[in-house]
């Protein structure tokens, strides 16, 4: 066995365990911080399957502003699960066992785990991604040119599926632009001198490092998707130390209502201008015709500009909203 099985095995084994102990676990602050190490490990495996852009989303949604969303959820509710009545419990673990078993059966048409002559590396569409984008567009992360050129169209589907999901949340918290309650004091911990300093130091080194994912995202692991998180993680990082009135001084809630929509009208702004220049929707070559590849690379800059926006102001909304409605017990 070599020693990259032996440590997929062991951290598949950290899996199994963190979920068998969030399924036994009544306390939701803990079982919280289990489902962060979770997401820590699922992203720990992507690294060793080369997919590192998956693995910085996982790190960033998963780990990151998950974890922090879930804990502004428990601030508004109990900290202990209510006891589920022993007969609601049969028919759950019915179809939990179904669906496992499903999954199971069919991962039997799956190849073998590592192996070399899987659809993935022999398909023809591989070669095309791997070799054709280079010349079409000369970006070095294949996953950019895919996720923002070849498939746009589906990648603006999953910005309005974001944007409409952080708008119905909002909704069903109550409207931005009413004053929030104030925060109580213990949720505030600008008292505590050593978090008030690192935090005030990190600020601005968390807001350049995500200015640098989304530049850098089609040379290097990145993107809008992890850029806009790790820009609402900086506002929410702030939020928590300092309260919810001094990180709106910085943000006010009426901007956030202005760039929600901003990102995916770019985007959108962006595939109706290709058309009125003479091209397909989202087709970048039309923005420099007589340099294809800089055309490209110029659409690609603005699409992961646009997610980037409206993933940041629409996790940074949330977290206001759960924090403006103070806690209760």
């Amino acid at each position: 066995m070599t020693a990259f099985v032996l440590v997929n095995i062991s951290l598949f084994a950290i899996l199994g365990a963190t979920a068998l102990a969030i399924t036994r676990m009544r306390a939701l602050y803990e079982a919280t911080m289990l489902t962060a190490l979770f997401s820590l490990v699922t992203g720990s495996l992507f690294v060793l399957l080369d997919a590192v852009d998956v693995a910085f989303t996982e790190a960033a949604v998963g780990v990151g502003i998950s974890t922090v969303l879930l804990l502004g959820v428990l601030s508004l509710t109990r900290s202990r699960e209510a006891v589920t009545p022993r007969r609601r419990r049969l028919p759950a673990a019915l179809v939990v066992l179904f669906a496992g078993g499903a999954l199971g059966y069919a991962a039997q048409d799956l190849p073998p785990f590592g192996s070399a002559t899987t659809p993935v590396r022999d398909h023809p569409v591989t070669e095309t991604y791997l070799v054709q984008s280079q010349q079409d567009m000369g970006i070095p992360n294949t996953v950019t040119s895919v996720l923002a050129s070849y498939r746009g169209l589906d990648t603006l589907g999953e910005l309005v599926v974001v944007f409409t999901a952080g708008v119905t949340v909002l909704l069903l918290l109550g409207p931005l632009t009413r004053r929030n309650h104030p925060v109580k004091k213990d949720l505030v911990l600008a008292d505590y001198r050593v978090l008030r300093v690192v935090s005030g130091v990190l600020m601005p080194f968390i807001l350049l490092f995500a200015l640098y994912v989304l530049f850098h995202g089609d040379y290097g692991a990145g993107g809008g998707f992890q850029a806009g998180v790790i820009f609402a993680s900086g506002f929410v990082l702030y939020g928590l130390v300092f309260g919810l009135d001094r990180v709106q001084q910085v943000l006010p809630q009426a901007v956030l209502w202005v760039l929600i929509p901003l990102g995916l009208l770019l985007f959108m702004g962006l595939g109706v201008a290709t058309v009125l220049l003479g091209g397909s929707f989202l087709d970048y070559d039309t923005l420099r015709p007589d340099d294809t590849a800089a055309g490209q690379r110029l659409g690609i800059l603005l699409v992961e500009t646009a997610i980037g926006l409206t993933v940041a102001t629409v996790m940074t909304s949330v977290f206001f909203s759960f924090t403006g409605r103070g806690a209760s017990r």
